[in-house]
């Protein structure tokens, strides 16, 4: 008899963990682990090496680095008619001017030699620019320069060095495509080389069409990097549509990392202007790219209710999207102390079901995170759990998950401190871009709501944050239509 009832507490006890962990937004054995996006190292522009971040992101209980040095930092501006021959070209250390090859196998090794750490290869990259002024004037300005994206989970090294930017180096990427207008310089460089084998003026003359057919097919460079140019004006969102594309036929992601930065709007670097403008409508110009920083080192609007992010979301809803756009932390980090800035400013939290490489890529792709700013000492807010549920049939959805439902949407959400204390917090509920709920509480609290909310065989969607502080991604709810 004691037997059997020891047996029947035992089982008891498992039935209310399971029931626990179901409830308690983790889902089926997920734990969080938290990581920082977009950070620089002594390969590119960042001023500390590998190991100093990766033993100061361990001391502050980070477990998760995103290494995204820029994959190519060059500018040029040539002469007219013959720009790609007559020119100057600024550049900087960078993933491909030092070796993509060698950047890759660092982080490989470094990962070796720490494997209680994740280290994630990746690159930030601007694909495009284009001018405007003349040197001449005094006023030649470089647009879009600041317009970057992050790149991540690429590990060939040709996938770098391919990538569809500018003044990437020789590349076949577009040969194809470029073909049929340099068989025409080829032909003309032929028939230059038969005339010159002639006598009397025939020779000049094959002189002047080999010289100037040679010109124009270095000019037009069949072996460029992109079949954009910076000199052709404003090319809108095709330059970043084209590499977003190029990342994700080759299993990597993409995240656009400051839309509504203003640092970059108008500044003066020696002889030329550079003009960033904020672009938060790049959420809605470009598609499958898998995010954006929803929090970084400035106040930002895209996440507010019915903003980008949201006409985005509900473009999905819609069928308009083949996927959601996700939120992350960016950390756009270059060195301690600069600017107030520290490793750890801004954390992305991952919900995995293991500590691996791939549990964390795939929760990135997933949107199985959310994105964090820190106080002091590192403090942040802890999204214990963030679900949608419903307690008749005990189905539950966290982040990134899609429900079906035939009853209204219970909602639950769970938040602490990492420093265990008292904070008052402001929550707001989003229901597919409109402000349903503010919750005004002190950490730690749990609450549940229920949602008056049901038309059958809509997909909607909830999110939450705490503003300045943490966003959540999105939870999708599919309505029954029977």
């Amino acid at each position: 008899m004691i037997i059997l009832q020891k047996i029947l507490f035992v089982f008891l006890l498992g039935l209310v963990s399971i029931t626990f962990c179901i409830r308690s937004g983790l889902g089926e054995g997920y734990q969080q682990i938290a990581g920082l996006i977009d950070i620089r190292t002594t390969y590119g522009d960042g001023v500390h090496d590998l190991d100093f971040l990766i033993d100061l992101a361990k001391k502050r209980g980070f477990e998760v680095l995103f290494i995204n040095d820029h994959d190519r930092m060059a500018m040029e501006y040539g002469v007219f008619p013959l720009r790609n021959i007559i020119r100057k070209r600024e550049e900087l250390p960078s993933v491909n001017s030092r070796g993509a090859e060698k950047y890759l196998q660092g982080i490989k090794l470094a990962a070796q030699q720490h494997p209680e750490i994740i280290l994630i290869p990746g690159s930030e990259t601007a694909p495009f620019y284009y001018w405007t002024g003349s040197p001449f004037k005094g006023n030649l300005t470089a647009h879009n320069w600041e317009r970057h994206l992050l790149i991540m989970g690429l590990e060939n090294p040709q996938d770098y060095k391919n990538l569809p930017i500018l003044h990437n180096g020789f590349s076949t990427l577009h040969f194809k495509q470029l073909l049929p207008l340099s068989i025409v310089f080829l032909i003309l460089m032929l028939l230059g080389i038969v005339l010159m084998l002639r006598r009397s003026y025939l020779k000049i003359i094959g002189v002047v069409i080999l010289v100037n057919s040679s010109l124009m097919f270095i000019e037009f460079h069949p072996f460029k990097s992109s079949v954009f140019d910076q000199y052709s004006g404003d090319q809108g969102y095709l330059p970043y549509q084209e590499l977003i594309d190029y990342v994700r036929d080759r299993g990597g992601v993409t995240f656009w990392t400051h839309p509504d930065a203003k640092a970059g709007a108008n500044v003066r670097k020696g002889p030329i202007t550079v003009k960033t403008p904020p672009h938060p409508e790049a959420l809605l110009m470009t598609k499958d790219y898998t995010g954006f920083g929803a929090i970084y080192g400035t106040w930002i609007t895209t996440t507010e209710p019915g903003m980008e992010w949201d006409r985005a979301l509900l473009e999905y809803c819609c069928g308009m999207r083949n996927a959601p756009a996700w939120g992350i932390a960016s950390a756009d980090y270059h060195e301690e102390g600069r600017g107030g800035q520290k490793l750890g400013d801004f954390p992305t939290v991952f919900l995995v079901k293991e500590k691996t490489r791939e549990e964390v890529l795939l929760a990135l792709k997933q949107g199985r995170m959310y994105a964090c700013r820190t106080g002091n000492n590192f403090q942040r807010f802890v999204l214990k759990d963030f679900s949608v549920f419903d307690s008749n049939t005990n189905s539950h959805a966290n982040m990134g998950d899609t429900i079906e439902l035939k009853n209204k949407p219970e909602i639950r959400i769970r938040v602490s401190s990492t420093d265990q204390g008292a904070h008052n917090v402001d929550v707001r509920v989003i229901r597919s871009g409109k402000l349903i709920k503010t919750l005004s509480k002190t950490t730690p609290f749990v609450v549940d709501l229920k949602d008056d909310f049901f038309n059958p065989g809509e997909l909607i969607y909830y999110r939450i944050d705490i503003p300045g502080k943490l966003v959540s991604n999105p939870i999708f709810v599919k309505f029954d239509s029977e």
